[in-house]
């Protein structure tokens, strides 16, 4: 049983990043997949889609960026955790460092980047940063 799919998403992408495996199948939920979208959009991962199996299970399966070539390995970071959600106001996300770290937020608006929130004035969790 997961407790925190989220974490689970990122370990499951920080593993396969380091191991250079380049298809990654999860578990299906919506929050992941509106994460994996941020993901895309900002080019963290090439892409990815909702496969349906047999016996009407749904996964994700995320095609990730090739090591060898990028010579990059993203970082992933949980921030709110199910134990202690942390909470921000739009006025106090920091800005990304370079363009090429983003704060991924749950706001009433739905799961939307720092930015994103930053420029809508709205509040929201913390869930995760990438960078």
């Amino acid at each position: 049983m997961i407790i925190d799919p989220i974490a689970d998403l990122l370990t499951r992408l920080r593993n396969a990043y380091m191991s250079r495996i380049e298809e990654v199948k999860l578990p299906y939920s919506r929050i992941k997949a509106d994460i994996l979208k941020i993901m895309k959009k900002n080019k963290y991962i090439i892409e990815f889609e909702v496969v349906t199996e047999d016996n009407n299970k749904k996964f994700l399966s995320v095609k990730l960026n090739d090591i060898r070539v990028t010579k990059y390995i993203p970082t992933f970071k949980r921030i709110s955790k199910p134990g202690q959600r942390i909470y921000i106001w739009s006025k106090d996300i920091k800005k990304s460092r370079n363009g090429k770290w983003i704060y991924i937020v749950s706001t009433p608006k739905w799961i939307i980047t720092g930015y994103e929130a930053r420029t809508l004035n709205v509040w929201g969790e913390l869930i995760c940063e990438v960078f």
